[in-house]
């Protein structure tokens, strides 16, 4: 709250993966007039793309701020985004796919909520897959 008073504009918080479903979310809250806070979580996933197109998102949408927070999740294991599990060419199969990444979302979701608080944003942004499993 403290940036909506001082300056009149509303500040908020994207969580922004480099995909598709945090760009559009990143558009939508910028269409809707907030000054973007990008933040990306480099979980050292093996497609290293993601973290460099978010940094080209924020740069084209012209956040504010945008902050790569280094954050292991290799150490965890159990992945194909993060371990040497090879990922599978074809179809989804039934059950939990090789490429779920335990609690993932709700960890960088308490991260975005985390940092919103400390710069006094009262809003926060996301893009998630339904079937990201997590």
């Amino acid at each position: 709250m403290r940036n909506k008073l001082r300056t009149g504009v509303r500040d908020a918080v994207v969580l922004l993966s480099g995909g598709l479903d945090s760009m559009v979310a990143a558009g939508i809250a910028r269409e809707q007039g907030y000054r973007l806070n990008a933040l990306t979580i480099d979980y050292q996933q093996r497609h290293r793309r993601e973290v460099d197109s978010a940094r080209e998102i924020a740069r084209h949408l012209g956040a504010a701020r945008h902050v790569v927070l280094p954050l292991d999740l290799r150490l965890f294991g159990g992945s194909a985004l993060t371990d040497d599990i090879a990922v599978p060419k074809s179809g989804i199969g039934a059950g939990i796919p090789v490429t779920y990444v335990p609690a993932r979302n709700l960890v960088f979701l308490s991260l975005t909520l985390a940092w919103a608080e400390a710069i006094g944003a009262n809003d926060i942004f996301l893009g998630v897959n339904a079937r990201d499993y997590s």
